[in-house]
Formats: structure tokens, sequence, C-alpha cells
């Protein structure tokens, strides 16, 4: 089946009103429609001949296509049943070769199953709707599956708490998590105008790539629970987050000044070294 013109808003919603479909806003449903853009997002991922890659959210394959063109061997999670048939229908040719394949649901549940069925992909990419962008890289992350680079498209506003530094109003234990996996770096700004239908806020594309000394700690398990209660309760001092986590108040602070850190401090100024220092100090104590 041919391919819309992915950069016709008007092509795009004829093919939408001719198959019944409408744009699922609880999906966050938005194509790209910048071929320049599309572009710069596949060239940073740097895809080629039998690289593996997943892609979340296709939607109508704009960008899946670049990729697919590219040689690599690519899986589609797409939550969207009606997306889901017409891409089949779009890359039957590449299905034929063994190269696209299609997991329909919630990625969140899926790909754990996918992961386990095909083993570890080279690349992950996708323009991840708000409301799963963060748990999905938190949760492959926490599971230790990694990849070799990572192209994300996200919120404006998620991308930032990704590269924020300690001591900004942006850094978080989603910070952390991730600048401990990858270097993390920011790649394009994407207007409101770059997209149909046009959403409401401006989004940001950033760049994973998976960081050679890995996880610097003793316990990386440990490490991702106790930096996530660290940051439980913002207002709170290390101290009072860490005796909760700990159920000790004695062994929070001796935790705390055996790894050099000031008791009274807040985790959203302590560096990735100092979580991690802190986190092999109580796996110490063990």
């Amino acid at each position: 089946m041919k391919h819309p013109d992915y950069n016709s808003p008007a092509e795009l919603k004829q093919v939408l009103d001719i198959n019944g479909f409408s744009m699922q806003k609880k999906f966050g449903q938005n194509f790209l429609i910048n071929e320049d853009a599309r572009k710069r997002l596949v060239d940073a991922l740097e895809v080629g001949e039998g690289i593996k890659v997943w892609e979340v959210g296709p939607g109508l394959g704009a960008m899946t296509n670049t990729i697919l063109e590219r040689g690599s061997d690519l899986t589609v999670f797409e939550i969207d049943r009606g997306f889901a048939s017409l891409i089949s229908q779009f890359f039957e040719d590449y299905s034929a070769k063994n190269t696209f394949h299609i997991v329909e649901g919630d990625v969140l549940k899926t790909w754990k199953g996918q992961f386990e069925k095909a083993g570890q992909p080279d690349r992950f990419f996708g323009n991840l709707p708000y409301n799963i962008a963060a748990t999905i890289i938190a949760d492959t992350i926490e599971n230790n599956v990694r990849f070799e680079r990572c192209v994300f498209t996200v919120q404006k506003e998620v991308a930032q708490r990704m590269c924020a530094k300690p001591g900004s109003a942006d850094y978080s234990s989603f910070s952390a998590l991730c600048q401990w996996a990858y270097d993390v770096k920011p790649l394009l700004d994407l207007s409101g105008g770059n997209f149909w239908p046009k959403p409401n806020v401006d989004s940001r594309a950033v760049v994973f790539t998976k960081k050679a000394d890995f996880p610097c700690c003793k316990n990386p398990a440990l490490f991702v629970k106790m930096q996530r209660a660290l940051f439980s309760s913002r207002r709170k001092t290390v101290r009072n987050n860490l005796s909760q986590f700990l159920k000790n108040n004695d062994l929070a602070v001796s935790c705390l000044e055996k790894a050099g850190i000031d008791i009274m401090k807040r985790a959203e100024v302590l560096s990735l070294d100092e979580l991690l220092r802190l986190s092999d100090v109580i796996e110490g104590e063990k």
C-alpha cells in the first residue's frame, strides 16, 4: 500500500478519514510533519544495515519509513490498533524480508516480553507521549536494559528534567537515573507547528549515549531505590529521607557522614558522584 505524504496534514487527514480513524489524545498522537527534522532525528540515531531498533509510537510510519530505508531491523510498539493495521500494510515488503515487526499494545506492558523473546536491540527511538516518557525510560534502566544509543522526542519539560544539573529546579530522581545510565544531550527543539495536529506544548529531542563506565556502584538495585527515596520528599533533608529509607536515624547519619555529605542538605543539590558514594557506604554497612 502506498504511503501518504508525511509532510502534508491534508493527506494524513485523508488517510485517517478514509479508514474511519481519529487521533487519540489519550495516546498523545501527533505526527511530525517537518521532513528536515525527521531526517535530523534519524541521523542522530546512527542507524544502518542490520542494526536492531525499537520505535515507540510509529503512528502512520513517517519515521519508520526513514529507519527502514537505511537497512535497520525495526520493531515498532503501537497501542492504536488502527494504526498498527495500516502500517503493517505500508511496510509489508519489509515484513516479508523479516526486517519489520509490530508489537501491538501498551509498550509499558509489552516491552519486557519482546526483550525476552528477541533480545537486546541496539537503538531505542520514539516521539514519546508525556504520560509514558519518564516511565518507559526509567523502567528500562531499572531493569538493567540499556541501549547503545537512544533518540527521544518528548515534551520540553521532560527533556529539561533529563538534562538537569544538581541544584536546578528541574533536577530530580529521574535526572539522576538518566545521567547514571547515559550521557544525555539535547538535540533540537520543535515548536508545536512542526506537528499535526498542532500540540499546545513545545517538544525537545534528546540523545542518550550508553555510558561505558557503569554502574559505578556496588549494588545497582540499592542505588536505584536509595536515590528515589532521597528525592521522595523534596522539602526534607537527606537525613530525614534516608532515615525513613533505612528505618534507622543513627545509621542514616553515620552513612551520610562517611560519604562526606552534609546531613542538612537536600537531595536536589547532590551530585551523581555523591549519590553513588552514599549508595556504596550503605551497601558496606550490610
